[in-house]
């Protein structure tokens, strides 16, 4: 059977996506990863859950991430976070900057990358640096 959950994808197929299409994947990691964070740490409503969602997950608050994520980054990390920063978007919501956006996809391609990889120990790393600081961008706003 196909583990559609954790699917793995070898160096050559990951080389043929797209930074758009790891991007897709990214975003959904990301979310994943936010809203199971968000449980683990108390919030039960679905109103309180779905609003702190959309606060952590937006461009501005990924792109505050980014900017704290980037010494780390590997050679080979930074190679796909570049790709998924100078990606061209057909369009970028009214709700941030076209420079947030390019970060927001950056760090989502990062994300798909990593998950496709099964690098699941290092995408908890990056995002654990990641959430103070979407945190605090989503306070200030």
């Amino acid at each position: 059977m196909t583990d559609f959950l954790h699917p793995m994808m070898d160096e050559h197929a990951l080389r043929q996506c797209s930074a758009l299409a790891l991007a897709h994947m990214g975003d959904s990691v990301y979310e994943l990863m936010t809203r199971g964070w968000l449980i683990a740490s108390g919030l039960v409503t679905s109103r309180n859950l779905h609003r702190e969602t959309i606060r952590l997950v937006c461009a501005g608050a990924q792109a505050a991430g980014a900017h704290v994520i980037q010494p780390m980054l590997t050679e080979e990390e930074q190679a796909v976070f570049r790709h998924g920063r100078n990606a061209k978007p057909k369009s970028v919501p009214k709700s941030s900057s076209p420079t947030e956006y390019a970060l927001a996809t950056a760090v989502e391609s990062l994300f798909g990358w990593l998950y496709l990889r099964g690098q699941y120990d290092r995408l908890n790393e990056l995002f654990e640096v990641i959430l103070p600081a979407a945190q605090q961008w989503a306070q200030q706003k």
